[in-house]
């Protein structure tokens, strides 16, 4: 058997991002903008079913801009989904606004709606009623959308939906990312699709959508000169890039397909009734499953999350913990936190498995073997 390093989630190219890519060598499109640009945000408008869309150099730099046009500045309070990347939550330290950061409820492992309106409450008792609230469908898995647009709109607060890691999954009919004033897409190069480096911007609001162009493209006025009356950024992606993205976009329904499918193996050949995996909590939602997560129980299994990982990766297997939530992090000890120990149990016990849409069955395989393997010998 071979022995070759298995990802965890690997690009998987599908075969037009070349032809993409060649038509801009072509035509001299060798620049941050052009028409593989304009044609990607069109079709991932078209995709999400959401009027507009800015091609973006990554899913933070989407939120960072979200952030800016939503208004906030510095003393600011932003809530943010505590359990996930650190790119959610950066950019609200970027504007020198602080996070407060809100817990997992225990089904989606993702924002838990009663306690978003606890930290609601407490911040305008506070006197410091949020600007915004950035939710996450943590790989890939349908958050409570609903409930947590429902609560915002309560206390007139926007949501950021954070899909950075949910680009195809569906929320009853609905595309994770149109559900919120403002979606966040990622391509970074182990997302679902990828263009090396990139993100996006959504929103139904033009408005938004023209303005962050304009702040992304160096806020560089209407004038025949270089002219600048405010701070901007250097956001916009590349036509390269955006041809890879092409490319892929065409290929996301086989790579969800394909990942479901991973998840169906695992959950067959690894469910030892002593695991849980992550879950779709309605036959209305429908994950992309990015990556296939699971907890583990040592008391059930014998073993701890960090021994498997530990002897997978001794067989050239590549697993990572769940994500380290914000509020246990350094840099964010010092910020609020409202929760219940919910993602701080999910960091202790968690592991993502290889769930690359380009993984064989012989690497499926490797996959169980190696995790029955530390499972008997630990």
């Amino acid at each position: 058997m071979s022995n070759e390093r298995i990802w965890l989630s690997s690009p998987h190219m599908g075969g037009s991002e070349l032809k993409y890519v060649k038509e801009a060598f072509d035509t001299n499109w060798i620049a941050p903008l052009g028409p593989n640009v304009d044609n990607f945000e069109k079709e991932l408008g078209e995709y999400l079913t959401v009027d507009h869309v800015a091609a973006l150099s990554s899913g933070t730099a989407a939120i960072h801009l979200a952030l800016i046009i939503l208004g906030v500045k510095p003393g600011d309070e932003v809530i943010a989904q505590s359990f996930t990347f650190c790119g959610t939550t950066n950019p609200i330290l970027y504007l020198g606004a602080t996070p407060v950061l809100v817990d997992s409820e225990k089904d989606t492992w993702n924002l838990d709606p009663i306690l978003l309106e606890e930290a609601i409450l407490d911040r305008i008792k506070k006197g410091k009623k949020p600007k915004a609230v950035i939710m996450v469908h943590l790989y890939g898995m349908p958050a409570r959308i609903k409930e947590l647009l429902e609560v915002c709109n309560r206390y007139d607060i926007p949501l950021i939906e954070d899909a950075a890691e949910a680009l195809g999954s569906v929320i009853d009919g609905r595309q994770a990312g149109s559900f919120g004033h403002f979606g966040i897409l990622s391509f970074n190069g182990n997302k679902i699709i990828t263009t090396s480096g990139g993100g996006a911007l959504v929103s139904n609001n033009r408005e938004w959508i023209d303005r962050s162009r304009f702040l992304a493209t160096q806020a560089r006025d209407d004038a025949p000169h270089y002219e600048h009356t405010e701070v901007g950024y250097n956001y916009r992606m590349s036509n390269i890039l955006a041809g890879v993205g092409r490319g892929q976009l065409e290929v996301l329904d086989n790579h969800i397909l394909k990942r479901r499918e991973v998840n169906a193996y695992y959950r067959k050949h690894l469910n030892l009734g002593r695991l849980y995996f992550q879950s779709e909590i309605s036959r209305l939602d429908l994950s992309n499953y990015w990556l296939t997560s699971i907890k583990i129980e040592p008391e059930l299994l014998g073993v701890s999350r960090e021994d498997i990982r530990i002897e997978l990766w001794k067989s050239n297997i590549e697993t990572r913990p769940l994500w380290k939530p914000m509020h246990l992090q350094p840099l964010y000890k010092d910020c609020p936190y409202y929760g219940h120990g919910v993602s701080d149990e999910l960091f202790l016990k968690g592991l993502c498995l290889p769930s690359g849409s380009n993984l064989t069955l012989v690497d499926l395989e490797r996959v169980v073997i190696g995790f029955n393997k530390a499972i008997n010998q630990l």
